[in-house]
């Protein structure tokens, strides 16, 4: 037998953690797309209920550290994402953050919510189309909190789904159809595409294209504000969506 030395190497890729829900289906694929190849992506899974009610997603609140705890101990994150737009809602944005770092040490932390909160600061936009898949007590609550922050969604639209297999099975057509009718009502300044699970990417750029509006989704949203928290460009995967062609600088 044959004992070789080696030399260690230094990976100098930012290092991006992300804790996706149990039933999501989606939101590791658009990542691939979203994601630079510059940028380092390790994923955990977080115990979630099939069923989106307020109750379920408070429910991941006592899962969450431990899904932090698996990702990899000798890696050095520069951001955690939890990734669940109305589960952040529910718990909120400031418990999640302290969920996550009880969990793995990480220089900064992010969730859908506070990521589009940043898009829509970075756009200007203040009136927001809201299109949700779920049932109007899961909305609810995360129009609230954007209101409270200063995003108001005036026009509003739902699937009224409470099942989250289905939620990742709504056509890119059904998303136009909706789209549509939400950017001919009068007063909005963007169109959010709300939920993870949401299949969007494909349509938001022929979107913003048919009705000169910026239009975001959950996972566009998420992948920008983690991207611009370790000062990396988006991969340019979702064509010319407005967000995407923000030149940020990093958050500090």
């Amino acid at each position: 037998m044959a004992t070789f030395d080696y030399e260690m190497q230094a990976d100098p890729n930012p290092n991006i953690g992300l804790i996706v829900l149990q039933s999501d289906e989606r939101i590791e694929q658009d990542f691939r797309r979203l994601l630079p190849l510059s940028v380092n992506l390790y994923v955990s899974r977080v115990q979630s209920s099939p069923d989106v009610t307020p109750q379920t997603l408070r429910l991941m609140e006592a899962h969450i550290p431990d899904s932090a705890r698996l990702l990899p101990r000798p890696v050095s994150f520069d951001a955690v994402g939890y990734g669940c737009t109305s589960g952040t809602a529910q718990i909120g944005q400031g418990r999640i953050g302290e969920l996550l770092r009880q969990g793995v040490e990480t220089r900064t932390v992010s969730d859908p919510l506070t990521a589009l909160i940043a898009a829509c600061n970075a756009l200007g936009v203040r009136r927001l189309g809201f299109l949700s898949p779920y049932i109007a007590d899961v909305s609810g609550r995360l129009r609230q909190v954007l209101l409270g922050q200063g995003v108001a969604s005036p026009v509003f639209g739902t699937f009224a789904e409470a099942e989250e297999q289905r939620v990742a099975r709504i056509s890119g057509r059904s998303l136009v159809t909706a789209t549509r009718a939400l950017a001919q009502q009068d007063d909005i300044d963007a169109i959010f595409l709300s939920c993870t699970n949401l299949n969007t990417l494909d349509v938001i750029a022929p979107l913003e294209y048919e009705t000169g509006l910026p239009i975001l989704s959950s996972n566009l949203v998420f992948a920008w504000h983690l991207c611009r928290l370790v000062g990396q460009p988006m991969a340019g995967m979702v064509g010319d969506s407005r967000l995407a062609a923000l030149e940020i600088p990093r958050i500090d």
